[in-house]
């Protein structure tokens, strides 16, 4: 969403980006989840308006992060947002962020736990723990928890085997668009040295899909 729009991840520079970017997906025939950072503010109220605009346009769900640039916040902040957006949107499912290995700070099972039981209480809909790696660290995680874990796409063990773990959604975090940016600039770079391309969708083809897209 940020990236689509020229800006840079955090910061709470994409809060605009990211409303303009959902008016657009609300059509499509999936469940459309966004990443709202923390919440793009420290009001409770002010984020539950927030993710009530979303609801309205058709996301489904929200990713509400523990961390503001890129430290731990008091986790009885977020659970005050997390409280505040199910009043608001009870039908949006929540998934919390828990940030400690992605930020490693108090990067173990035990406090991961006690911030998931407290954003759990709070009314929580789903559990999501980026950063973590070990597969003993995701099995304990997923069984000490009451709600759904979330993770990131792992190196070396399969969708499969994160399943067995435990897990329950499984994000591909940002790497599909730094392939997509790496390949863009490859493809230029041979096109300007008359070195071979890579095999791309007609662009016949791709006008069709998008089209099919607008007029869907």
């Amino acid at each position: 969403m940020r990236a689509s729009a020229g800006m840079p991840d955090g910061g709470h520079a994409s809060k605009a980006a990211t409303l303009a970017l959902v008016s657009g997906l609300g059509r499509i025939p999936v469940h459309v989840s966004a990443d709202i950072e923390n919440g793009y503010s420290d009001d409770p109220e002010e984020v539950a308006r927030f993710v009530a605009k979303l609801s309205a346009l058709g996301v489904a769900g929200v990713n509400l992060e523990d961390s503001t640039d890129g430290h731990l916040v008091n986790p009885a902040l977020s659970a005050a947002k997390i409280a505040a957006v199910k009043r608001g949107s009870p039908n949006v499912f929540v998934n919390a962020r828990v940030d400690n290995y992605w930020f490693a700070e108090e990067a173990t099972v035990d406090a991961v736990g006690l911030r998931a039981q407290t954003y759990t209480d709070a009314g929580a809909d789903g559990i999501f723990v980026p950063g973590v790696s070990a597969a003993d660290d995701i099995r304990r995680i997923a069984a000490g928890i009451e709600l759904p874990l979330n993770v990131l796409a792992h190196a070396t063990l399969t969708v499969a085997e994160l399943e067995r773990l435990g897990v329950r959604r499984v994000n591909s975090d940002s790497l599909p668009y730094r392939v997509s940016v790496d390949a863009a600039v490859n493809v230029v770079g041979a096109l300007r040295d008359v070195t071979p391309v890579p095999a791309a969708t007609p662009y016949p083809d791709m006008q069709a899909m998008l089209e099919e897209f607008h007029n869907g």
